[in-house]
């Protein structure tokens, strides 16, 4: 666990699972500079840690995630541009971020037990699974301070139908839990007392599948999804042939034709 209570981010390891807390409630965890710092770090090292299985994301206090920090970019309207390189690196570097969880290896989970709103809502769909308590809820609300959640749609219109999207980015209307699983922004609600319990519980699930078998699941599965019909088959068909010739898989079969339990080795 880390020591210092007062950093933006809280990480702790258990069983292959690293939980990373925001924690900065009184900001309702917003996405502003240090937060934004803070994430990436993690994520950077947890990549290149062969330790990490899943990846759990929350957030502490009376917010999972209130999207960017609007007063810490509002300051910088008295920049000589007005702030727009300001702005456009703030941009870029949620969107580095975001892609980052795309494309790290291990999965990663969005626990939401509270309100996700803006860019909140893009951490929420940037994630591989989200699990939401009965009290969460969920918005783009840009529409209505003239701040279209642009950013927002390119996750959101990745996991909703389109309608859904567009209904969601329009209107800024505030979307129930049990709204969101319904129209697929996250995969199930839970009691909110037992929500970090099923979180948990979906992780190490995971976490016990062979590393190197999710790792060439995840990547293929968004690249995949980018590809038309035919090239789609085409680039699956060759993860699978070069899948079936790694290690975890001789012995994933093998132990399932023996009826027993396998033993991962990465590789």
């Amino acid at each position: 666990m880390d020591d210092d209570r007062s950093a933006p981010l809280l990480r702790s390891d258990h069983g292959g699972i690293v939980r990373l807390t925001m924690n900065n409630p009184a900001q309702r965890n917003a996405l502003s500079e240090a937060m934004l710092a803070a994430l990436q770090a993690a994520l950077d090292a947890i990549a290149h840690d062969p330790t990490v299985r899943v990846v759990i994301v929350a957030g502490e206090g009376p917010a999972f995630c209130a999207g960017h920090d609007l007063k810490e970019m509002t300051a910088h309207r008295g920049d000589a541009d007005r702030g727009r390189a300001y702005f456009a690196e703030m941009m870029q570097r949620c969107a580095t971020l975001m892609m980052s969880i795309v494309k790290l290896p291990q999965p990663v989970i969005a626990e939401v037990a509270t309100m996700a709103t803006a860019a909140g809502c893009q951490l929420v769909a940037s994630c591989d699974l989200a699990i939401a308590g009965e009290g969460a809820r969920f918005c783009t609300p840009g529409i209505s301070i003239g701040l279209f959640c642009s950013t927002p749609m390119v996750a959101l219109s990745r996991n909703l139908g389109r309608k859904q999207a567009m209904d969601m980015l329009l209107t800024g209307d505030v979307v129930s839990a049990e709204e969101a699983c319904r129209i697929g922004l996250v995969n199930r609600v839970v009691a909110a007392t037992l929500l970090r319990a099923e979180t948990t519980k979906l992780a190490a699930s995971i976490a016990a599948r062979s590393p190197l078998t999710i790792k060439i699941g995840k990547e293929a599965f968004y690249r995949q999804a980018e590809m038309g019909l035919e090239e789609a088959y085409a680039y699956a068909s060759q993860v699978m042939t070069d899948n079936m010739l790694a290690r975890d898989a001789e012995e994933g079969i093998g132990a399932f034709l023996a009826k027993r339990a396998p033993e991962w080795s990465g590789n």
